[in-house]
């Protein structure tokens, strides 16, 4: 018996989604080539703004500024690794820190090996510390982890940095930059240089299989275990790469000061780096990287604005008395944390994703700026 055709089964494809009060399909927003245009010159004007900035900043104490922005800027790329994509919290990030600044210094001045010698061993040696942390810490999280990191960067603070054989003890180690980077404007290059390298492997490695896996970690273990992840090993990896960062980092600020003592590398310097994370945004790179210039220069930030208020009080005759200075800088940045983490979790990364998101090809809209941006693949992602 033939089979008529209203008998045959039919198959319905989903509908594509609508607008509300819109018969049509909804399209994929794309932008124009002169929508494009635009981004790629918003996009180079910031990079190249960054990078003329040794220039045409006025001094060496400006451009010193620089230096110290693009240091705590990679520090803050080390914090994020760990806090913004694994969701494990550092209290010791200076001992990280501590460490490639005085293993570097060693390299060069002491041993007299290049100055590229020094910033490789110093970035492995904080890879080396780290390793030691993770081997403690990777079967704990939360709160126990916390107070783990904290012991850790109070026994290098107190313990290990004040080994005069390996420290210099009080007189410190000197630390040469190298031949032609002598200046500040200069050895700011070398700092934005490196910068840029960890900031693009950063990106690179959050949209690999290494990248997603550690997102899958911070989400939750139980379900990335099912998936054949391998816990253990993904979570040595990030802190490797954190200690990597940080070691770098610790480098970089060994040859800006020119001599390294123990007493920079303490509780508070950690809580700085905390500090600079979450203000920056968990998880968005650009976010954390604007926190840790921000907190960088936030003593230099504070002095301008507290000039400013004397030279607008003298014209208008109010003595302004003690107003703003850099003593007021840890409770600036208490309360900016206060304030991240009731009004806006997601800090600057919060705060700039509508910009990020049309630079990225999307439109320019303020909708969901209440609440972090995730943003698939790893890129600049904010945790939910």
């Amino acid at each position: 018996m033939a089979t008529t055709d209203s008998a045959r089964p039919t198959i319905q494809l989903p509908a594509q989604p609508v607008e509300a009060g819109n018969s049509r399909p909804q399209e994929r927003f794309r932008p124009s080539a002169g929508g494009w245009a635009a981004r790629y010159a918003v996009a180079i004007g910031v990079v190249t703004f960054i990078f003329v900035l040794p220039i045409i900043v006025p001094d060496e104490s400006a451009a010193n500024l620089v230096i110290s922005a693009a240091i705590f800027a990679c520090v803050a790329l080390s914090m994020n690794m760990l806090t913004g994509y694994l969701g494990q919290l550092s209290l010791g990030h200076q001992a990280f820190f501590g460490i490639g600044a005085f293993v570097a210094a060693t390299i060069v001045t002491s041993n007299g090996l290049p100055f590229v010698a020094g910033l490789a061993v110093g970035g492995l040696s904080g890879a080396f510390a780290a390793i030691i942390l993770g081997g403690v810490a990777l079967r704990i999280r939360g709160l126990y982890l916390a107070i783990v990191t904290l012991a850790y960067g109070l026994l290098a603070e107190n313990s290990l940095f004040l080994i005069r054989g390996l420290t210099g003890g009080g007189a410190g180690l000197p630390a040469d930059r190298p031949a032609g980077f002598a200046t500040n404007r200069a050895y700011a290059y070398i700092c934005l240089g490196m910068l840029a390298l960890l900031f693009a492997f950063d990106w690179r490695l959050m949209k690999s299989k290494a990248g997603r896996a550690i997102l899958a970690i911070r989400d939750d273990e139980k379900v990335a275990a099912t998936f054949g992840i391998n816990i253990t090993g993904y979570k040595l990896l990030a802190f490797v790469l954190s200690g990597i960062y940080a070691g770098l980092a610790g480098s970089l600020y060994a040859f800006q000061i020119g001599n390294v003592v123990a007493a920079p590398f303490n509780l508070a310097l950690a809580l700085t780096f905390v500090l600079m994370a979450v203000v920056g945004g968990l998880g968005n790179r650009v976010g954390v990287v604007i926190g840790g210039a921000f907190f960088a220069t936030i003593d230099t930030i504070l002095e301008l604005v507290h000039s400013f208020f004397i030279w607008l009080g003298g014209l208008v005759g109010i003595h302004w008395g003690h107003g703003l200075d850099p003593t007021l800088a840890p409770v600036i940045g208490a309360a900016l944390l206060v304030l991240t983490l009731i009004g806006h979790p997601g800090g600057i990364g919060q705060q700039i994703a509508p910009l990020q998101n049309w630079v990225r090809g999307g439109k320019f809209t303020l909708h969901g700026g209440d609440k972090p941006a995730v943003v698939s693949g790893g890129g600049s992602v904010g945790r939910p």
